[in-house]
C-alpha cells in the first residue's frame, strides 16, 4: 500500500521528524511516498531513512520510502 505525506512545510529536523512518525504507523512493506521541500530535506531525509534501513528512491523533491 502507497501512503503520502507532505512536508513542504516544514524545515529540518521537522521533515525527518514527521517521516518517522508516519513510517512507524506503516507494516512492513508498505510505502510512504513523501514531498519535501527543496534544500537540506532532500538529502537529509532519504539519508536518515537509509541509516534507518529502510529502502529509498528519490525523484527530484519526492522520496518513495519502503518500510523494512
Amino acid at each position: 500500500m502507497v501512503h503520502v505525506l507532505d512536508v513542504t512545510g516544514l524545515r529540518c529536523p521537522m521533515t525527518w521528524v514527521r517521516t518517522k512518525l508516519e513510517l512507524e504507523r506503516l507494516a512492513a512493506g508498505d510505502t510512504l511516498e513523501v514531498r519535501l521541500p527543496p534544500g537540506e530535506a532532500v538529502e537529509s531525509v532519504p539519508r536518515s531513512a537509509r541509516e534507518a534501513g529502510h529502502d529509498v528512491e528519490l525523484a527530484g523533491t519526492t522520496a518513495r520510502i519502503v518500510r523494512r
